[in-house]
Formats: C-alpha cells, structure tokens, sequence
C-alpha cells in the first residue's frame, strides 16, 4: 500500500466509522471508483486494519472516558452485579454486544467476500439511507432522555440490529441510533448507548486480529501504518464530539441529512457503475 491510500483510507474510517454513512461502503466506493488494487495478502494490509481500529476504539474511549470510568466504578462497588445504574449499564452493553459479536465471528469473513463490490455497496448505501429516514419518523414525539429506561430487551434489539453493518453499505451507528428511536430514545442517548457499544467491539476486533501481526513477513511500512492509525484516531475523535454536539441540539429530523447523502451517495455509484 502506498502512503497516500492509507491516509485517506485513515481519514474516510475515522470519518465514517462514527457518522451514519458506512465506512465499509465508503471503502469499498473509493477503492474502485479510484482504481486501487489493495492486495489483501500484501503484509502492510493486516496491520493497517489493525492499528486503524485502535485508533477508532482509542478515540471513543478518550472521549467518552468518564462513561467508561463510572461504569467500572460501579461495576467493582457492585461485585459484578448489576445493583447500581453504571454496572446495570455496563451488563447492558454486554448484552447488546452478544448478537453482532457471535454473527460476526461465525460469518464476518463470508459476508464481506459476498458482499464486498461496487454495486452492492452502492444498492446498501442507499438502503442505509431510507433507514436513516425511517428513524426520524419513528421518533417519539416524549422520548427518553436517559438510560435508566434501558432495558434488557431494548439492548438487545439494538445489538441485534449492529449485525446489519457487517454489510458494505449499511452503517453501524445509524442502524444502532435508529434502534434506539424506535424503542423511544432521543438523538443524543441513542448516540450515545451506539458509540458506548462500539467502543468493545471496535476494540475487540482489533485485540482479536494483533497476535497476526507477530507472524507477518516481509518489508512493512510501520511509520505509515501508526501515522493512519493517530489520523484515524484525531478524525474519529473529531466526528464523535461533532455528532454527539449534534444531536443534543438536534429534536427532529437529525437524521435526515445523512440519509440524502446516503441516497445521492449510492445513486451516483450506481450511475459509474453502469456508465
């Protein structure tokens, strides 16, 4: 991989790994549209996923660090148990992280070898975008303004609905924010259980895929690799205080924006593709 695909490869995950338009499908866009042959089995590939998810998990972490330091807090006073609302919260993320964490370790690798093109990223991109629309119209008009109202069958369902983003196109915070207004949360606490959720996972996958980085052979451009990855971190930071600021000022209609471009994102990938 050459230096420049991975810093705007950085700077489309940092971007798009948070606001609702798909990284996966956006990846998948701008390598072909732009004609980048980004050979899988080159020994810069694995590392650069791996350190570019750091950054993402590393950036959500540090900006929601006083969430992550209640929660543990809480769950150290309650042994485990869910007897204060930050453990409740934590037993809850872990819930809501079951459905995609076990879909994705049994069918990830297949899903994206089906999916993985041009025109299915584009046709996916603007399925997102109708979901996206179909979110604002199931706001609740009195939504919940905190997570004391989670329960373990919501945390679920939104769990459930993350599995969606395993498809180039779809996007997991918007699937994750719109199943969180349609069990009758605000713009900012559906945000904010979305992004709390993707911290682990984002993490995990990462954890899960550094014991390779030992078996890599070959020249690899490490200096590159960790400069994507701190570039990934600044601009996923960057795009979590911009939504988060968003959709606390946002009372109607937040998602719809995202949802256009998402249509006229996907519409114009189509019209390449058949050109």
């Amino acid at each position: 991989m050459q230096l420049g695909q991975m810093l705007v490869l950085a700077v489309v995950q940092g971007v798009t790994e948070l606001f609702p338009i798909s990284s996966l499908g956006h990846s998948v866009l701008i390598r072909t549209i732009l004609g980048w042959h980004i050979a899988k089995a080159s020994p810069d590939f694995l590392p650069f996923l791996v350190v570019l998810h750091v950054g993402t998990a590393s950036a959500l972490l540090l900006y929601f660090w006083r969430d992550w330091r209640d929660i543990l807090v809480g769950l150290w006073r309650a042994r485990g148990r869910a007897r204060n609302e930050h453990a409740r919260l934590f037993w809850l993320l872990v819930v809501a992280s079951i459905p995609a964490g076990l879909i994705g370790l049994l069918f990830e690798k297949k899903i994206k070898l089906l999916f993985a093109n041009l025109l299915v990223a584009a046709i996916f991109l603007m399925v997102n975008g109708v979901v996206l629309l179909i979110g604002d119209a199931l706001k609740k008009r009195r939504p919940d303004h905190t997570l004391e109202h989670m329960n373990w069958g919501k945390a679920l369902i939104i769990g459930a609905a993350q599995a969606l983003a395993l498809i180039p196109g779809m996007s997991r915070s918007g699937v994750t924010v719109v199943a969180g207004l349609g069990k009758g949360f605000d713009y900012a606490v559906a945000a904010r259980f979305s992004f709390l959720m993707a911290t682990p996972i984002i993490g995990a996958a990462a954890v899960l895929e550094i014991p390779k980085l030992f078996r890599i052979t070959g020249h690899v451009d490490l200096g590159g690799i960790f400069l994507s990855g701190l570039l990934a971190g600044v601009f996923a930071y960057l795009s979590t205080w911009i939504l988060m600021r968003y959709f606390r000022k946002q009372e109607v209609q937040a998602l719809r924006p995202f949802g256009y471009y998402c249509l006229a994102a996907g519409a114009a990938a189509l019209a390449w593709y058949f050109a």
